[in-house]
Order: structure tokens, then sequence, then C-alpha cells
């Protein structure tokens, strides 16, 4: 029963981790990367995001109990979870050495990236480049940024291999090789993304 109770949540974990949590990750990117085309349009994006219907509604059963869940699993999965060498080789396991490692520091990232944002917002701040400028004006805070976002860049699109296998999608060796590839390009482009938004804000 309990291994059961494991592997319902496993699975959960995992489609939470791409539905809706690694949707509005692209979304959210998206969004910022409007960043790049000056300061105009980001603040018209942001406020497009910020007048949504039903917006408190949305991002508490959309967003945040989906990766309150994700993220208290994942940290149980990261705790007792062991690489598996009989199944899988050494470069997969390494993969799922680093989805831990980015689990841990994109959920810190994420706990910070909301005080900064939408608690300063419910304090009657408001979300918009300068905002982003000002968080973004110290070295520290761009390195801080860049390491987070690729962090959860990476997490998602790692974590897109992991989903593929585990709802059966990917099944052979070489579906899952064919897999491998696809989640990395996944990762490149929205590292780019990433990167250039960041800048964007310097």
């Amino acid at each position: 029963m309990a291994g059961s109770k494991d592997f319902v949540n496993r699975r959960i974990h995992s489609l939470l981790g791409v539905i809706p949590i690694g949707v509005f990750l692209v979304q959210h990117l998206v969004v910022n990367h409007f960043a790049t085309r000056g300061v105009d349009d980001f603040n018209a994006a942001a406020h497009f995001m910020e007048s949504l219907p039903f917006r408190i509604f949305l991002e508490t059963f959309v967003i945040y109990l989906p990766l309150l869940f994700h993220a208290v699993f994942g940290l149980y999965i990261t705790f007792q979870a062991k690489n598996n060498v009989s199944r899988y080789g050494y470069f997969r396991n390494a993969m799922f050495l680093v989805q831990r490692v980015t689990g841990v520091i994109t959920l810190i990232f994420i706990a910070w990236h909301v005080w900064e944002t939408r608690v300063q917002a419910a304090l009657g701040h408001e979300v918009n480049f300068s905002m982003m400028e000002d968080i973004l004006s110290s070295p520290f805070m761009v390195a801080f940024y860049l390491v987070g976002v690729l962090s959860a860049v990476f997490h998602f699109a790692n974590g897109l291999w992991s989903f593929f296998v585990s709802w059966g999608l990917t099944v052979s060796p070489r579906s899952q090789k064919i897999s491998t590839y696809v989640t990395m390009g996944v990762f490149v482009a929205l590292a780019i993304v990433s990167v250039r938004t960041i800048f964007a804000f310097i």
C-alpha cells in the first residue's frame, strides 16, 4: 500500500512539474523577455498579467499549491533517492544528481523571487521594469538570478525527460536517447531567453 501511494505521488509530482508549473515557467519567461524590447513593452506585458481576471485564484490553485506539493515531495525524493547504476548509465545518473541539486537551488530562488516581487506587490509596490532594474543593480544579484533562473530552466527541461519516462512515453533506449537531445534543446533555448532577459534589466 505504501509503495502504491509513493508511486502515485511520484506520478503526480512529475505531472505537476510539467503541467501547470512548467507551462507557467515558459509563459513567465516569455512575458519577461519583453524586457529586451524596452521599458514600455515590458511594463505593458507586466500590467496585462497583473490585470488578468481571477488572478489571485489562478495564482493560488494553478501556481502556488501545485508548486508547494512539487517542492515538498521533491525534497523528499532529493534526500531519500539513490542513483540507479543498474538501469541507467553514468550520464543519466549524473543528470539525476544535477536534477536534485538544481531543484534545491530553484526552490531557494523562487522563495526569494516571490518575496522580491509578489510580496512587494501585495505591499503596494508596482511590479515593473524599474523594480527589476533595482533588484539587478548589484553584481551579486545578477549572479544570483543567473544561477537561480538557469537552475529552474535546467530542472524543468531535464524533468521533461523523467516525465516522458515515468508516463510511458519513452520506453525504448532509442526513444530515451532522442528525448535527451530534445530536452537539452529545450534547456538551451530557454537558457538563451533567460540570460537575454536578465541582461536587459542591467
